[in-house]
């Protein structure tokens, strides 16, 4: 028997593609049992309106919270346990959604995977970039870190609710999240079309994207990134340190230790080091511990009060 399952679809001013991506959707999963929730997060054009034209239902927030923000909302108001997102621009293809719901059975997160080709020339760079640092993170391979087409079950991405971003990296850190903690997470290869108008990413994004790899490191695996800053400054305070030596070795010949003992040979700039090393390596084995511990059993409260569902418009006479 088929699962049935809620296709949640952020909107930001996507007037022009919502209404083909819904009948895209409903002519692909003709008998099946599925809903779909178009979250409009403050657009200022008629996406609502033509979203409530189409006999879906509509989220609207009262301003632009951006995309995490809109799949969470979403997310809250499903009906089913089984979710699948895409956008609204028209990239991602409705006919692979079947496909993504079956995989699901033998995954806790299916991912479409994007092929690279059809992924902008210009956008390649920050990508491998941010993918590079996300497989060093959880020391597994990320072939499309940050897809907008995946299937995941409803309770286990609430319970990284206080974690993933509200931004547009909430499915970069949706998966960090899932692979650290040991998750299964699959791929399963999509055809990715032009989009329909401008995109809303823009440069600033990727500096975001790594601020918060950066944080979720720390909150799942610390010891990534402690050790490499411990070991950067242990061995540059162990070169000041032999550099210093050899300095007052060519100065005294050989009376170096009557030196040592009666100057300050060793330069301040290399005690430093040294001991930032030491303290930046205990400080990341405590943050291993706690981490470990505490785990993300309480998970923060997502706050609902921002968004409201419109009601259906009536049938038209």
């Amino acid at each position: 028997m088929n699962e049935a399952f809620s296709v949640l679809i952020p909107a930001y001013n996507e007037a022009g593609s919502i209404a083909s991506v819904i009948q895209g959707l409903r002519a692909t999963l003709q008998g099946r049992e599925f809903e779909i929730i178009v979250i409009d997060d403050g657009s200022g054009d008629q996406t609502a309106r033509i979203a409530l034209e189409q006999g879906v239902r509509v989220l609207q927030h009262k301003r632009n919270r951006g995309y995490g923000a809109s799949l969470k909302s979403g997310i809250l108001a499903g009906r089913h346990e089984c979710l699948v997102i895409m956008d609204a621009d028209g990239t991602y293809p409705a006919e692979s959604i079947p496909e993504l719901v079956a995989a699901l059975k033998d995954a806790d997160m299916v991912v479409g995977m994007r092929a690279k080709e059809n992924i902008p020339l210009l956008r390649r760079p920050a990508k491998w970039i941010l993918r590079r640092l996300d497989q060093y993170i959880t020391a597994q391979k990320i072939p499309d870190l940050n897809s907008g087409m995946r299937a995941f079950r409803r309770s286990l991405a609430m319970r990284y609710f206080s974690v993933v971003s509200d931004r547009f990296s909430f499915t970069t850190t949706l998966t960090v999240a899932l692979l650290s903690d040991n998750y299964v997470v699959t791929y399963l290869p999509i055809e990715y079309h032009q989009r329909v108008g401008k995109s809303k990413i823009v440069p600033w994004d990727f500096v975001n994207f790594m601020i918060l790899t950066l944080r979720l490191s720390m909150l799942f695996n610390p010891l990534k990134i402690f050790i490499p800053a411990s070991f950067l400054c242990f061995v540059t305070g162990a070169a000041k340190f032999i550099l210093d030596i050899m300095v007052a070795a060519e100065k005294n010949g050989g009376n170096l230790g009557r030196y040592i003992l009666t100057h300050r040979t060793i330069s301040i700039t290399a005690m430093i080091l040294l001991l930032a090393g030491l303290q930046i390596l205990l400080i990341g084995m405590m943050s291993d511990g706690l981490a470990r511990k505490i785990g993300l059993q309480n998970p923060l409260e997502y706050r609902t009060h921002a968004v409201v569902e419109l009601e259906p418009l009536p049938p038209s006479s």
